[in-house]
Parts: C-alpha cells; sequence; structure tokens
C-alpha cells in the first residue's frame, strides 16, 4: 500500500510539474513591454492590499475576540453614526481608486501597443491573419510568410499588423506583452521586443470555436546568424501562397503543423481588409477579383 500510495504522489509532482510559478511567463517575462506589465500588475496587487490586509486581520481578531464564553469584549452596539468608521469605510477606497485610477491613466499611454518601441535599430514588420484555427504571418520585408510559427531577429523591435478573416480572435505571446484583437476587416496593432534570443508560446486567447484549444504557436525571437538562417530555410523550402492556394488555407482545420511559404500574392494583408469593405467602397471590386479568381 505503501508502494502505491508513493507511486500515486509521484504521477501528480509528474503532471503537475509544469504548473510551478517560474513557468509562468507573466510573472518572468521576457520584454521590456511585458516587464511593465508584470510591474504594473503587482503595484495594483498591492495598492489593494491596503484594504485587503487589514480586512481579514480585522476579521480574525473578531472571530477571537468575540468568540463563544468571551467575556472581556465591551458590547457596543451605537456605533452606526461614528465618523471614525465613516471615514476609514469611505475615504480609503476612495483614495485606492484614485492611485488605480492614475496608475491605468498613465499605462493606458506608455503601454499603448500602437506606440513605436524607441530602438537604434527600425521595426521588423509582420502581418498576422487570424484563420480557423491556425495564424498565417507574412513578412513583407522578406517576402515570405509561415503558418503556426513566428520569427523575427532579436536585436530589433517587432510591428505587428493584425487582422482575422474569420471571427474575432486575440493574438498574445505572454513572455513579450499583451493581447490585442484581431477582427474581420479592421487592422489592429502590436509593437513588442524580445529583451535576448529565445522561444516563446503566442495563441489565440478568444474562444473561436472547435479548434481554439489547439491555436497556438511558437514565436522565435533569433540571432542574426540564425534568423538568416531561417530566412534561407523559409525561402528555399516554401511553396507560394497564391489566390488559390490562400483559399485552401482559409478551410477550417484544427492543429495544423509548421508550414511555409516562399512567396506570397502582392498586398494580400491590404486585401483580406478590403473584402469586409462593403459592396463598391475602395478596393472592394479588387479583393473580390482575387478571392473569385483563386475559387475558380
Amino acid at each position: 500500500m505503501k508502494l502505491i500510495g508513493f507511486a500515486g504522489v509521484l504521477g501528480i509532482a509528474l503532471m503537475l510539474q509544469g504548473c510551478g510559478l517560474s513557468n509562468a511567463p507573466v510573472l518572468y517575462p521576457k520584454g521590456p513591454i511585458a516587464l511593465a506589465e508584470r510591474d504594473l500588475l503587482f503595484t495594483a496587487f498591492w495598492v489593494m492590499m491596503i484594504v485587503a490586509i487589514p480586512a481579514i486581520v480585522l476579521t480574525l481578531f473578531f472571530v477571537w475576540r468575540y468568540r463563544s464564553g468571551a467575556r472581556t469584549a465591551a458590547y457596543s452596539p451605537d456605533w452606526d453614526s461614528s465618523w471614525k468608521i465613516e471615514m476609514v469605510v469611505w475615504l480609503v477606497p476612495a483614495a485606492i481608486i484614485v492611485v488605480l485610477g492614475t496608475l491605468v491613466w498613465q499605462s493606458t499611454h506608455k503601454l499603448d501597443p500602437y506606440k513605436a518601441i524607441a530602438s537604434d535599430k527600425a521595426a521588423f514588420k509582420v502581418q498576422a491573419i487570424a484563420l480557423d484555427w491556425k495564424w498565417l504571418f507574412l513578412y513583407p520585408e522578406l517576402g515570405v510568410a509561415s503558418v503556426n510559427e513566428l520569427a523575427f531577429p532579436a536585436d530589433r523591435p517587432v510591428s505587428i499588423e493584425i487582422t482575422s478573416d474569420t471571427v474575432m480572435n486575440s493574438l498574445m505571446i505572454p513572455a513579450l506583452g499583451g493581447q490585442i484583437y484581431a477582427m474581420a476587416g479592421m487592422r489592429s496593432e502590436l509593437n513588442l521586443f524580445a529583451d535576448e534570443p529565445g522561444t516563446f508560446i503566442g495563441r489565440n486567447t478568444m474562444y473561436s470555436g472547435d479548434g481554439f484549444p489547439d491555436q497556438h504557436f511558437k514565436a522565435h525571437a533569433m540571432s542574426e546568424a540564425d534568423f538568416t538562417s531561417w530566412k534561407t530555410k523559409v525561402s528555399g523550402q516554401g511553396t507560394s501562397l497564391d489566390c488559390k492556394s490562400y483559399i485552401e488555407l482559409h478551410k477550417q482545420s484544427v492543429a495544423d503543423p509548421v508550414a511555409y511559404f516562399s512567396s506570397f500574392e502582392a498586398d494580400l494583408f491590404k486585401l483580406i481588409l478590403q473584402k469586409y469593405a462593403p459592396a463598391g467602397g475602395p478596393g472592394a471590386s479588387k479583393a473580390a477579383e482575387l478571392f473569385c479568381k483563386g475559387a475558380a
């Protein structure tokens, strides 16, 4: 029985070994944006503890002081008009709200996802398109594309344009920054930076149907040499992402493997945005022509 019990405890420990806080990217960020967001989270937590800790301590104190059989506790029922209690009840929460509101106001502008990250190197541009249930990444600077894998040089900020060619999604790489929604016909943006080369998990954080649990990808921040090798690999092994292959890619699929495209249709990101424009709107006919041609 002891052996069975030990085996059970060992099995539970093995199953939970990936659940430690040391593996939580939000608490151990790998970029300045995620670090600032974590610090804001910690600051807000400790400000709220100004109320929570005294409330817990006083609850325990009252339970002990007014326990059954206590004879020393004074009975003072007429305290409903106490100005001291009223000041604590109203002024302390009000002060906390003011402090938290100020923090949120300042951080909202400081951590604006559209705000370019200051660097002596130009930002690396990526266009991300949410599909069912996968992510398509276009690299205008390189002329290549990838599915369920994001790669960028670690010594440059990365600026991601985001849209969706399906229902609403949300792109997030927790180790590098917060989530930004991807919506059909709309363009959003996320600026990130990695402190050093590494591999981070990214995913869709907005429920989008049956394949949602498997809609994740690896984001690789690479050294200059590794990124050059990756670019050469994609350019040499990938196929062309023309309108016909894009329509095939657009079909619903779950847990797609990583795929590469050595080239993609010109202005594909823009055409996907225009696909949802009102009939007769700017670029709508060109988008319709592209996707109709691919479907033929």
